[in-house]
């Protein structure tokens, strides 16, 4: 009886280590969560890009900048995602995804122009909803989630590369 009374103390314990990192990423354990004030748009280049895994479907390359690369104490994973479409136009965005609701929201973009275009209204929306490209979806899933929370940055790095088929790793954008 005293080794699963161990157990159970130890099992319990767990809980609530694992309830108390959650609660800092959520609004059900923490009804006063607040996203950090968040960075200006960060430089990026299109050098080290990490490939993204996109449906076939999907004519765009996707790629993270690396260095770009972010988890706030708020629990966004924040970075800046290339695409470039076949024509080899590229464009950027500066997102950042809520692990624990499953949401994207869109901080800046960079065109033709080079310039970053701030959104002055970023609104929070789901990863899988009915956008263009669902390549926050694919970043959530490939690395940027773990079972709905934000691991570390390099976490979140490791979990990108080791998601990337070897064929996709010399892509030059």
């Amino acid at each position: 009886m005293k080794s699963n009374a161990s157990i159970h103390w130890v099992v319990g314990l767990c809980m609530a280590c694992l309830a108390q990192y959650a609660g800092a990423q959520n609004t059900m354990e923490n009804p006063n969560w607040v996203e950090e004030q968040v960075p200006p748009p960060p430089a990026y280049s299109k050098a080290n890009l990490i490939p993204i895994e996109m449906p076939l479907y999907v004519s765009l390359k996707i790629g993270v900048d690396p260095n770009t690369v972010a988890v706030g104490g708020d629990g966004i994973v924040r970075y800046v995602v290339v695409m470039l479409n076949a024509t080899g136009t590229a464009n950027a965005a500066y997102e950042g995804i809520r692990c624990f609701t499953d949401e994207v929201k869109t901080y800046a973009r960079v065109g033709s122009s080079g310039e970053w275009t701030i959104n002055t209204d970023p609104q929070w929306k789901p990863v899988n909803g009915n956008m263009p490209s669902r390549h926050a979806q694919a970043i959530a899933r490939q690395g940027a989630c773990d079972a709905r929370l934000a691991p570390s940055t390099v976490d979140v790095l490791k979990a990108l590369k080791r998601n990337t088929k070897p064929s996709k790793r010399d892509w030059v954008f």
